[in-house]
C-alpha cells in the first residue's frame, strides 16, 4: 500500500496541526505520512508539548513551518487537511490534491480558565484530533485494498 501523503494546517502550526502530524506519522505511519504548516508559524503552544507528552509522544522537536514555503516548492498531497476556521479562509490552493477536508478543533491558545481547566480543554482537542486522525487512516488503508 503507498502511503497517503498528508499536509495539516493551522494558523501557527503551533498545536492542532502539530499534534495531527504526530498522530499520524507515530501512530498510522503504516499508511500516512505528514507535515503540518502555519500561515503564521510560531513556536509550540506549551499545552500542546505537554498533553502529548502525557500519553508517551513527544512532539517537543517538531519546529513550525510555512504553508506557504511548501506550496512555493511545488509539495504535492493527497490530503491537505485544515484544522481551524482561519486557515480555511486563508489557504493556498495546492496542486494535484485529491481531498481538501477541514477539522475545525478548538484553539488550545484560546482556552481560559486555571491551568487545570486549561489542560482539561487541551486534552478534549487532542484527544479529538486523535479520533479524526484514526479515521483518516482507516479511510486510506481502505482505498490502498
Amino acid at each position: 500500500m503507498d502511503k497517503k501523503r498528508v499536509l495539516f494546517i493551522c494558523v501557527h502550526n503551533s498545536a492542532r496541526s502539530q499534534m495531527a502530524q504526530a498522530f499520524a506519522n507515530r501512530e498510522h505511519g503504516d499508511a500516512l505520512e505528514a507535515n503540518s504548516a502555519g500561515l503564521e508559524p510560531t513556536a509550540l503552544n506549551p499545552l500542546a508539548v505537554e498533553v502529548m507528552a502525557e500519553i508517551g509522544l513527544d512532539i517537543s522537536a517538531q519546529t513550525a513551518s510555512s504553508v506557504f514555503e511548501r506550496y512555493k516548492a511545488g509539495e504535492t498531497y493527497d490530503y491537505v487537511i485544515t484544522v481551524c476556521a482561519e486557515a480555511e479562509t486563508k489557504c493556498p490552493v495546492f496542486p494535484g490534491i485529491a481531498r481538501r477536508l477541514h477539522w475545525p478543533f478548538d484553539d488550545p491558545e484560546a482556552l481560559g480558565g486555571d491551568r487545570e481547566h486549561r489542560l482539561e480543554g487541551a486534552r478534549r482537542i487532542r484527544d479529538a484530533v486523535r479520533r479524526a486522525v484514526a479515521g483518516l487512516a482507516a479511510e486510506a488503508r481502505g482505498a490502498g485494498a
